[in-house]
């Protein structure tokens, strides 16, 4: 090689490496300047300069937010509106007054994501997959109108199977079948298990459709809900998604969860929520009637549907979760799989247990994600400290997602207690306020707890320093999990 070409090769190599540091850098400059959570911020910018390359895709395809994204039209919004317009059970709000804290948290859940206050609902609770599945297929194959059906996960297995069969028979009678599975939750599915549902006559679509290599961003924005509505008089919402392993424990022994059924006006919410899912994929509104009416039942429950996701003007979850905690007078029970809260949260849990509340917090011992894992459990020294019980649910796998707040209040749906859930996933739970719902709660969390370990502190804090490091080491990526 002479002295020119060997000029020209470093030209080339140093003109290469400067653009690539200023495209680095410029990625690093808007990362900061979008004014995130400056932890989130710092995870990235870290990501950045240390893996560059590597680091540079994954903020392309993860890392950006589509908050300015209208997910409905102002017309398609007034047509939602009406939709409800005619149910009977609704609170107006402004009866409340906000003098009191259930009151704040409802007006709250409105400003947020317009959830209206439904009473004389009921909701039957399932704490395993063979009772909750049980019962959805004797709904659906009793369905005479229509079926809308929303979930992060429909696997081809045994039970997705005969979920599909189900749909399918009830479509073939006339039934107007509507179905909406997450493209990524759902990935492992063959093509051909969602073929055989639109040849039978079910409408079927993915969300946020992702085709390999061209990944784009919205990879990174998943619709996790569970939803299904039935004739418009039943509904389901909880965490459970369609597949084996609620019910044979997977890779588990057992696998804990939890679902609603839910009868009574609070159906029109569950309902005005798939036709804006069903309508973001660019489908015609679902207009079917809502024929729920209020319960005549001795027991009856109010109902807010609260759901969130990437393109809410606000972190509608992560607030209406804080202000439920802040408002707790006497007993704040958590169960979550993963626990990555916002610094927030983080610091209401604490409040709430250093003035002397009853706050339990429940994770799984083992988990379907070591990566997880570890990043939740770098929490628990700041949680026992601050006098929160701590239980590692030793069974199985711990899926369940609930806040038991106090003796009236309780939440149950698909959201996690992480910073994916609050701010990329589109999640959906349903706040509860009643007295026998709120007991049947702690039930269940009172049996799960007999089968827990309760953390120590003096054992925690000596436990080997490699194992603490790593749970230290994965902190640092817990807002970008």
């Amino acid at each position: 090689m002479n002295l020119s070409d060997y000029i020209n090769l470093t030209w080339v190599w140093w003109t290469v490496t400067l653009l690539y540091a200023a495209v680095i850098l410029s990625t690093v400059v808007v990362v900061v300047s979008e004014n995130r959570n400056p932890v989130k911020s710092l995870a990235w910018v870290t990501v950045l300069l240390v893996v560059p390359g590597l680091g540079l895709v994954l903020y392309i395809v993860f890392g950006r937010n589509i908050q300015s994204k209208r997910i409905i039209s102002r017309r398609n919004r007034r047509r939602l509106r009406r939709m409800g317009a005619d149910t009977r059970g609704r609170i107006r709000l402004s009866t409340l007054g906000s003098s009191r804290p259930a009151s704040q948290l409802a007006h709250l859940a409105y400003s947020l994501c317009g959830a209206e206050l439904y009473e004389g609902c009921d909701a039957r609770v399932f704490d395993n997959g063979t009772d909750k599945f049980e019962a959805l297929l004797a709904d659906i194959r009793a369905a005479r109108s229509y079926i809308n059906l929303e979930y992060y996960i429909i696997a081809d297995d045994k039970i997705g199977t005969a979920l599909a069969h189900a749909l399918q028979e009830r479509a073939r009678a006339g039934v107007k079948v509507r179905v909406i599975y997450d493209h990524v939750g759902s990935f492992k599915a063959r093509n051909a298990f969602f073929k055989a549902m639109r040849a039978a006559g079910v409408e079927a679509y993915p969300f946020f459709k992702v085709v390999f290599p061209f990944l784009g961003t919205r990879i990174n924005w998943r619709n996790h809900r569970k939803i299904v509505v039935i004739d418009g008089h039943t509904g389901y919402i909880g965490g459970m998604n369609v597949a084996d392993r609620y019910i044979t424990g997977g890779n588990f022994p057992t696998w804990r969860d939890l679902h609603l059924r839910i009868q009574g006006p609070a159906v029109a919410s569950l309902q005005q929520l798939f036709a804006v899912d069903w309508n973001f994929m660019g489908n015609p509104l679902p207009e079917e009637p809502v024929e729920a009416r209020p319960l005549q039942i001795p027991s009856p429950m109010g109902m807010q549907l609260i759901a969130g996701g990437p393109t809410s003007r606000w972190m509608n979850m992560t607030l209406i979760f804080q202000k439920a905690i802040s408002n707790a007078r006497k007993c704040v029970w958590l169960q979550t799989p993963y626990f990555l809260p916002s610094e927030g949260l983080l610091h209401a849990l604490q409040m709430c247990a250093l003035a002397r509340l009853d706050v339990r917090l429940m994770l799984p011992r083992r988990s379907d994600s070591d990566m997880l894992r570890w990043a939740s459990f770098s929490y628990i020294s700041e949680c026992l400290r601050a006098g929160v019980k701590v239980y590692l649910y030793e069974p199985g796998m711990l899926h369940s997602k609930a806040i038991i707040i106090d003796d009236d209040l309780a939440t149950v749906g698909s959201c996690n207690f992480d910073f994916r859930s609050f701010e990329h996933n589109f999640e959906a739970n349903m706040l509860v306020y009643s007295r026998s719902f709120n007991r049947r709660l702690k039930e269940i969390f009172l049996r799960d707890q007999a089968d827990s370990l309760r953390v120590q502190p003096a054992t925690w804090h000596s436990r080997p320093l490699l194992e603490r490091g790593m749970e230290s080491f994965m902190r640092l990526f817990a807002p970008i999990l």
